[in-house]
């Protein structure tokens, strides 16, 4: 890879250039105190200034800490911001489902605060930024129509372990960069406890599989985890319709 500034300036000269092709010149970045979108509201704000907007958006199991994170995060780098809790539609949604799960709460939560982030983006003739990584794409970890729905998405070929990198060349305050990964879907939701492996472990398997494009036999003959490899493999197997759009059927041979 090339230097963590030449790829601060291939960034932000991408969405400057995207976002003034598309006919914008205003974005929206939904902040969740986690890695990823801090990466990209620090991006957003150097390209875009006044022009960049970031919206909190809680749940009612969203975590102290997260906002307090995000909080620091706009203070450190003078980012404009607004706090839309979200947790009131999913109560009165849910009001009547008392054993709803949480992944459907999650999920659920996580298509209401993009349901908010498109509301405002028309508000402020905006784009809607992405904020999921090359692990997370290629995993399928993400609620479709939710937080992989984006307009552009400037980190998405970086993967988890390169994210954490790039956002401490970036000055991501620490509290950011020291805890933990979570999709802050339900309270205390860890992103590797979910996976029984880190990130750090799944990206060593990912980049071989991409950049040597081994396959999962040549990868178990490497010596890689054999749980590992086949969690990786299921998930991209099961999860790739969440990176495509959807199928429309072809009825050009009906006569």
């Amino acid at each position: 890879m090339k230097t963590y500034a030449s790829l601060e300036n291939h960034l932000i000269t991408f969405l400057q250039h995207e976002v003034k092709k598309a006919g914008f010149s205003n974005v929206i970045v939904g902040i969740s105190g986690g890695v990823d979108s801090a990466v990209v509201a620090v991006l957003a704000q150097k390209a875009f200034k006044e022009n960049f907007l970031a919206l909190m958006l809680p749940s009612s199991t969203s975590s102290k800490a997260s906002l307090e994170h995000a909080t620091e995060l706009c203070e450190k780098f003078a980012i404009r911001v607004e706090r839309i809790p979200i947790g009131a539609l999913a109560e009165s949604y849910f009001h009547n489902d008392p054993h709803a799960s949480k992944l459907r709460i999650g999920n659920f939560c996580a298509r209401m605060r993009m349901a908010v982030l498109y509301d405002i983006a028309a508000r402020e003739h905006a784009l809607v930024l992405g904020t999921s990584n090359k692990s997370e794409i290629l995993l399928g970890y993400g609620t479709i129509f939710g937080d992989l729905a984006c307009a552009l998405n400037p980190i998405g070929e970086l993967l988890k372990t390169e994210i954490f990198a790039f956002a401490e060349h970036l000055g991501v305050p620490s509290s950011i960069l020291n805890k933990a990964p979570s999709a802050d879907l339900w309270e205390g939701q860890k992103d590797e406890e979910e996976f029984g492996f880190s990130y750090a472990q799944i990206d060593k398997v990912l980049l071989t599989y991409l950049k040597e494009h081994k396959s999962k036999e040549e990868l178990l003959a490497l010596g890689f985890d054999a749980t590992l490899v086949s969690m990786i493999f299921e998930r991209m197997t099961k999860n790739a319709f969440k990176g495509k759009l959807p199928l429309i059927a072809d009825i050009s041979a009906i006569h």
